[in-house]
């Protein structure tokens, strides 16, 4: 019984750590994201919440698509000027 208690316990503490990294990855690409570009509410709301990932993940995803618009709207314009 003490047995699989600790292997419960020993399993658990490796989940927390590898959740820990996750969270810390994600957060800390999205904070930097938000500062670069002045995003002052999302990098307050990035700061606070913990959600294991998802928060900052789902930032990344809907401001990746502006940059991605915006440097194709560049592009064609230096096409279009040649």
């Amino acid at each position: 019984m003490l047995g699989e208690l600790a292997a419960l316990v020993a399993t658990f503490g490796v989940f927390l750590f590898i959740a820990m990294i996750w969270e810390l990855v994600w957060k800390g690409i999205a904070l930097w994201c938000a500062a670069r570009d002045d995003h002052k509410v999302w990098y307050v709301c990035l700061l606070i919440f913990n959600t294991l990932g998802i928060l900052p993940i789902v930032y990344l995803l809907i401001h990746r698509q502006k940059d991605v618009n915006k440097v194709y709207k560049q592009i064609t314009a230096k096409k279009k000027r040649r």
